[in-house]
């Protein structure tokens, strides 16, 4: 578990096709944290599992499947390119942000950028995904933890605000038109929307 609160920025330092998918290898920037073989990181916001034993200065190893390059941007990514990183989290964490899993539902478009008076994003996800975007809820792009400042279910859109912190912070700031970003919907809005289309005429009882 995640909270979108990211805590670094890390640069892809090599992508290998393999066998089984893809390998990518990370160079964390300006961060003493240091996993251990098998700890999940956020990359992006997409949980993958560092695969190898990482000494400081080291580049992080992951590996992708078939299912994470077809449902996330972990193939897109370039050498030279920012991905935003977040360790997972404890019971001692501070959830600053939301409950993130690191299970991205589908990926979103860019579609406009605001800069004045306000910085606002325009996104446009896969159609199936608007049934989770909630004025006001919570959503993670690329691993970051935003609040809906918009929704348009019919026409298919959601906005969100970035305040400075977030621009600095992450690699948000380098968004532009047409780039594609990982879009996990708030876990619980998923579970109740699920329960309500699935079970809640049965739980209703028969009608008298």
């Amino acid at each position: 578990m995640f909270t979108g609160i990211v805590q670094a920025l890390g640069r892809v330092a090599a992508t290998t096709r393999t066998p089984t998918g893809l390998r990518l290898e990370i160079e964390p920037l300006v961060w003493d944290y240091l996993p251990a073989q098998g700890d999940s990181i956020s990359v992006d916001g997409c949980c993958l599992t560092v695969v190898n034993a990482p000494s400081h200065g080291d580049r992080w190893h992951f590996d992708a499947v078939p299912e994470t390059l077809a449902k996330t941007t972990v193939g897109d990514r370039r050498v030279g390119e920012t991905v935003n990183l977040e360790h997972a989290a404890t019971a001692s964490t501070l959830l600053g942000g939301h409950v993130v899993q690191g299970h991205v539902d589908g990926v979103g478009v860019v579609e406009s950028i605001v800069t004045s008076p306000e910085w606002r994003v325009r996104f446009r996800p896969a159609p199936d995904l608007m049934q989770y975007m909630t004025p006001k809820g919570s959503v993670c792009v690329s691993g970051v933890s935003l609040t809906l400042a918009a929704v348009e279910p019919k026409q298919g859109w959601f906005e969100v605000a970035l305040i400075p912190t977030t621009l600095e912070k992450t690699n948000l700031k380098a968004l532009a038109p047409g780039w594609r970003v990982n879009i996990e919907a708030d876990t619980l809005v998923k579970t109740m929307v699920h329960w309500m289309t699935h079970y809640a005429k049965q739980a209703s009882g028969p009608a008298h």
